[in-house]
C-alpha cells in the first residue's frame, strides 16, 4: 500500500446492475423482441391529442382500440409521441403505421432518445440529419433496423411530414432487448486503479472498452503506463476526446515525439459515448462512437510496454510532470472491460487488484485511510 500513501480510499458510487437477457446479449440477432406492445397505456405520452380516443395510449402497432392510433390536436412539426420503456434497453429497430382505417399517417419523422426523459439526442441515419421514411397508407407496417443500435429508456417520434389529405396519425413498435449495465460514478476527485499481474504472460492483443457520460467538459478517463515510462492517456478536453501515447522508454533518450490524436466533439453532452482501444504490437486502433482511427506507434521496442497498471477517472501518481492537465473525470463510466475482465464487477467484489482512491494534494498520513463503502444509488 506504499504506492497509495498519498491517497485515501474514497466512497465511490457503484450503481446497481440492470437485469438483462443472456440470449439477447449473446447474439445481437436475437435482440429484436417487441418492447412497446406489452407496456401499459401510462407508458405512452404525447404533445397533445385530438380527442380521448386519439390519445397516445392507443398508438401500439396493429391495435384497433380507441380511434385506432394517436393523432395530435393540431398537425404540425411541434408534435411528438413518447414511450417510456421502464428501464434502459437496447433498441435495435422501430416500426410505424398510420391510424387504423383512416387517411392519417406520417410520411417521415425524427427519432429522439433519452435516459432520463429530459436531455434528448437525435438518432442519425448514417450521419444524415434527415428523418426516417414513414408510411404511404394507414395500415401497412414500415420497419427500420437501427445500425448501430442504441441504449435508452425514453424514445420520441417527431413527425416531419404526413398525408396532405389527412392528419398526423401513428401506431408504433420498438424492438430490442434488456441491456446489461455496470456503472461507476466519479465525482471529479476520485480514481479507480486496476493493477495487472506482473507475473502473468504478456497479452498479444490488449483491448480496453467502456462507455462514458460526462458531467464536465474536461477530465482524465484512463491512464496506463508500463515499468519504463511508456504510457497512454485518454482525456476529455473541451468536449473532445484526446488520446496521448508515448511509446519511448523514459530511461533512454527520446527518439520519437508522443502521439496525440483527437476524436469526437461535444462529448460532454451528458449522453453515453463508447470508446474502444485496441493494442496489437505497435498497431493501435482507437474507436469513438463507431469512428475508428488506425495508426502505428513508433519507439525503440517492438511492443508497447504497458503491462503494469491502469487508472480510470484520474492519474493517481504524484510527482510526475505531464504535458496535459490533471483534471479528473466527473461523470459515469459504464461496462468497463480490460481484455474481457469486468473491472466494475471486480470493484464491487472488493478484489485486491482494484483500489478506489481520492486524489489528494500532498502526502497524507497512512492512518487517514478509511474503510471502503459501496453505495447502491438510483440510476
Amino acid at each position: 500500500m506504499a504506492s497509495v500513501a498519498w491517497a485515501v480510499l474514497r466512497v465511490l458510487l457503484l450503481l446497481p446492475t440492470q437485469t438483462w437477457s443472456p440470449v439477447g446479449a449473446g447474439n445481437p440477432r436475437d435482440c429484436d423482441a417487441p418492447l412497446a406492445s406489452a407496456l401499459p397505456r401510462s407508458s405512452f405520452s404525447s404533445s397533445s391529442e385530438l380527442s380521448s380516443s386519439h390519445g397516445p395510449g392507443f398508438s401500439r402497432l396493429n391495435r384497433r382500440d380507441g380511434a385506432g392510433g394517436w393523432t395530435p390536436l393540431v398537425s404540425n412539426k411541434y408534435q411528438w409521441l413518447q414511450i417510456d420503456l421502464g428501464e434502459r434497453m437496447e433498441v435495435t429497430a422501430v416500426a410505424t403505421q398510420g391510424g387504423y382505417g383512416s387517411s392519417d399517417w406520417v410520411t417521415s419523422y425524427l427519432l429522439m432518445f433519452s435516459d432520463g426523459g429530459r436531455n434528448w439526442k437525435q438518432y442519425r441515419r448514417e450521419e444524415s440529419i434527415w428523418g426516417f421514411p414513414g408510411n404511404t397508407n394507414a395500415d401497412s407496417v414500415v420497419h427500420y433496423r437501427l445500425q448501430p443500435p442504441f441504449e435508452a429508456r425514453f424514445l420520441r417520434f417527431l413527425p416531419l411530414a404526413w398525408n396532405p389529405r389527412g392528419r398526423i396519425g401513428m401506431r408504433i413498435e420498438v424492438y430490442g432487448c434488456a441491456y446489461k449495465s455496470e456503472v461507476v460514478y466519479f465525482d471529479g476527485q476520485s480514481a479507480l486503479l486496476y493493477r495487472l499481474d506482473k507475473n502473468s504472460l504478456k497479452s498479444i492483443r490488449d483491448i480496453i472498452s467502456l462507455k462514458f457520460k460526462a458531467m464536465q467538459s474536461n477530465g482524465i478517463l484512463l491512464h496506463r503506463e508500463g515499468q519504463h515510462g511508456n504510457h497512454i492517456t485518454l482525456e476529455l478536453i473541451k468536449g473532445k476526446l484526446v488520446f496521448f501515447l508515448n511509446s519511448d522508454n523514459a530511461e533512454l533518450p527520446s527518439t520519437t515525439a508522443p502521439v496525440t490524436l483527437t476524436l469526437g466533439s461535444l462529448l460532454d453532452d451528458q449522453h453515453w459515448h463508447s470508446v474502444r482501444i485496441e493494442l496489437l504490437d505497435t498497431q493501435v486502433n482507437f474507436t469513438v462512437d463507431q469512428h475508428t482511427h488506425h495508426f502505428q506507434a513508433k519507439g525503440e521496442s517492438s511492443y508497447l510496454d504497458l503491462n503494469f497498471e491502469i487508472s480510470f477517472g484520474g492519474i493517481p501518481t504524484p510527482g510526475r510532470a505531464w504535458e496535459f492537465t490533471h483534471k479528473s473525470f466527473h461523470g459515469c463510466l459504464e461496462n468497463l472491460y480490460y481484455n474481457g475482465v469486468d473491472i466494475i464487477e471486480l470493484a464491487k467484489k472488493h478484489k485486491p487488484q482494484i483500489l478506489m482512491m481520492e486524489l489528494a494534494h500532498g502526502l497524507p498520513d497512512q492512518n487517514m485511510q478509511t474503510p471502503l463503502t459501496l453505495h447502491q444509488a438510483p440510476q
